[in-house]
């Protein structure tokens, strides 16, 4: 049985969100919940941002490409032919292959499709480990439902949950810039050619609908009333200007690197008003809090409302991280972000650190087997995304 946990509702501690929570007898444990994930914790060693200088990837060459047919349907779930064993024997990319790999296409609103050759400067790459394997699991909800749905507008617009958004093709985002929102590749392209509504991709920050919720408190007593109508709730669309994928995802489509580089970067034609995230290089799982990530999307048994979750990590390859979060198709996209101590700053900090790519399909001997997997923000990954977003790499030199 899937429990329809109200955050929003349970924070404020009303009557009727006591009738969400069959599994929770008091409000204690959410409320609980809820301090341990904002407040930073007390404790002599706190978990602390890694201080690394990152690699430069620079674009260098720009050529015009065929203009895509746009006929491919939008995927949801993620079909590879290589399974976690088959990551852990792979061989870490050359110097070569990863300058093929991190070329990238740029789809643009008017249907011009460039392709950018890069170059990489001051990289070295890391030492092979051989991580251990995950457990396989075969269903999307592992057990009891841990996933919450966050409503009511003062949770809604407020960050992090603002900085979440829902991509016209079915997916998820986050926002990581003034314009831009971090996705994952398969939704936009399918691996051989852009999915169906691509040109005229769209982003939609979920809202309140105003003239339901005429003012604060007749917008709480409306999601108390009716916590999970999706009518009170509405969209604002912006439409994508230019659409950047790494040729790691396209050339990935028949081998075994393409989940490696599920990753994908809009940029907006305006400027959105909300909070974003800031990008960050992935840390080792066990660096976490709590070994901890979490994530907000929009699922699509939930219509109209953004769920949020988090798990503990399990096990990660340099590539990709391995975790038991529930989630369904529709929060593939969504940006998987950690909260630590940022050293230079001085400061508590929220960072995207990978991107969910869904529930990773593999056939093997001749049967379906399920991974529930992310994509790691790597160094390059992050010198890539973030020259992507401030069209710069002076600023991008620090993950």
């Amino acid at each position: 049985m899937q429990t329809n946990h109200k955050w929003g509702e349970a924070l404020r501690g009303s009557p009727s969100s006591m009738a969400s929570f069959p599994s929770i007898p008091s409000p204690l444990p959410l409320l609980s919940l809820f301090f341990l994930l904002s407040i930073p914790p007390v404790t002599l060693i706190q978990p602390q941002w890694p201080l690394q200088r990152v690699p430069v990837v620079l674009p260098q060459v720009t050529e015009d490409r065929p203009a895509p047919h746009f006929q491919a349907d939008a995927r949801l779930d993620v079909t590879s032919p290589c399974d976690p064993e088959c990551h852990k024997k792979a061989l870490p990319p050359s110097y070569w292959d990863l300058r093929s790999i991190l070329s990238y296409e740029t789809l643009h609103s008017n249907g011009r499709l460039t392709e950018t050759a890069v170059g990489i400067y001051g990289y070295t790459a890391p030492t092979q480990t051989t991580p251990a394997l995950p457990s396989r699991r075969k269903r999307q909800i592992f057990g009891h439902d841990g996933r919450f749905s966050i409503v009511g507008q003062d949770f809604l617009l407020n960050y992090p949950f603002s900085a979440a958004v829902k991509l016209s093709t079915g997916c998820s985002g986050t926002l990581v810039g003034d314009r831009h929102v971090l996705t994952a590749a398969h939704c936009v392209h399918d691996g051989k050619n852009y999915v169906k509504g691509a040109q005229k991709l769209r982003v939609g920050f979920l809202k309140p609908k105003q003239r339901d919720s005429p003012n604060p408190a007749s917008a709480t007593n409306a999601s108390n009333t009716h916590p999970s109508s999706p009518d009170k709730m509405k969209f604002q669309w912006i439409r994508a200007k230019r659409t950047h994928v790494p040729k790691g995802w396209i050339k990935g489509n028949g081998n075994d690197i393409g989940m490696d580089y599920d990753y994908a970067l809009l940029e907006l034609k305006k400027a959105h008003k909300r909070r974003h995230m800031k990008l960050g290089v992935s840390p080792p799982a066990k660096q976490l809090p709590g070994r901890r990530v979490q994530f907000s999307g929009y699922d699509n048994d939930r219509p109209g409302q953004l769920v949020y979750r988090f798990c503990r990590a399990g096990e990660e390859t340099p590539d990709l991280l391995y975790q038991h979060c529930d989630a369904q198709p529709g929060a593939s996209g969504s940006g998987i972000y950690a909260r630590m101590w940022d050293r230079r700053r001085r400061r508590w900090e929220r960072k995207v650190i990978g991107v969910f790519s869904g529930h990773q399909w593999v056939e093997r001997d001749g049967a379906s087997q399920e991974f529930n997997v992310a994509v790691r923000v790597t160094p390059l990954k992050y010198a890539q995304i973030c020259y992507w977003i401030k069209g710069n790499y002076v600023d991008c030199r620090e993950g």
